[in-house]
């Protein structure tokens, strides 16, 4: 068993069953890049659009390290390609198409706490929460290993903390399957561990996921270098259910 399987097996050994959606309501996602909304989501989004709730999607970073060589699509043009590609895994998921929004930070350099631009980074998301209200706010995990998630959590944090109404937090997983170490891992008094069924709708939030072509085909195929959302990578996400984590006390 890889650390990665490890990973999965511990926290899905400690995961309680959250059946009752209602508790979730209506919703605002923050994807550090766009794909992650549907990888680490999509298939709650699903649910919670089938029971009527509002969805909106915040994009933080603009995503275009996927591809950082790529001639035939360089920066700007990879960026719109994303979004474009963003915007079809939304529709994929019953999100209305203005239930979105895209900062475009750079990839790889969304501020963290420590950087001159955070404060004005939590404000706006801040002021976005005030004007969607939404129940829930998922945003990547604490500790995900990848530098715009962790910053994309702090963001989301200190946001939260400006609104006037506390929505709940609950914290998708993405890179702890294949890049965490087990100091990754929340402790047992640190989350609760929380699984959604989404087997009814796994069709759906795969072709959201697969709506992302840059990130899981080779139709960019001028870099060598590209990131690439390949199939071993993939099946981290095949299980018909989604982990969320909540901090203990909420």
């Amino acid at each position: 068993m890889n650390s990665g399987h490890k990973h999965v097996y511990l926290l899905e050994e400690r995961a309680a069953p959250l059946t009752d959606l209602k508790t979730i309501g209506s919703a605002l996602v923050m994807a550090p890049h766009p794909d992650d909304e549907s990888l680490g989501c999509g298939g709650t989004i699903a649910l919670l659009r089938k029971l009527g709730y509002a969805v909106h999607v915040l994009f933080v970073s603009d995503g275009t390290l996927s591809h950082p060589n790529s001639k035939a699509y360089p920066a700007s043009r990879l960026r719109d390609l994303r979004e474009q590609e963003a915007h079809e895994a939304l529709r994929r998921l019953r999100i209305d198409a203005n239930a979105c929004t895209f900062l475009r930070y750079p990839d790889r350099r969304v501020p963290t706490s420590h950087d001159p631009g955070f404060p004005e980074a939590a404000a706006r998301v801040a002021t976005l929460l005030d004007k969607v209200n939404p129940t829930t706010v998922f945003m990547p995990w604490q500790r995900d290993p990848h530098p715009d998630h962790r910053a994309c959590w702090q963001i989301g944090q200190a946001a939260v903390q400006q609104c006037s109404t506390k929505p709940r937090i609950l914290e998708y997983l993405i890179w702890l399957w294949e890049l965490g170490t087990p100091g990754d891992l929340p402790a047992p008094d640190e989350r609760t561990v929380w699984q959604v069924d989404i087997a009814s709708v796994m069709n759906q939030r795969n072709q959201a996921i697969a709506a992302h072509q840059s990130q899981v085909t080779r139709m960019i195929d001028d870099d060598p270098t590209a990131f690439y959302l390949s199939p071993e990578l993939l099946r981290h996400f095949e299980p018909p259910s989604e982990l969320f984590l909540e901090a203990t006390g909420q």
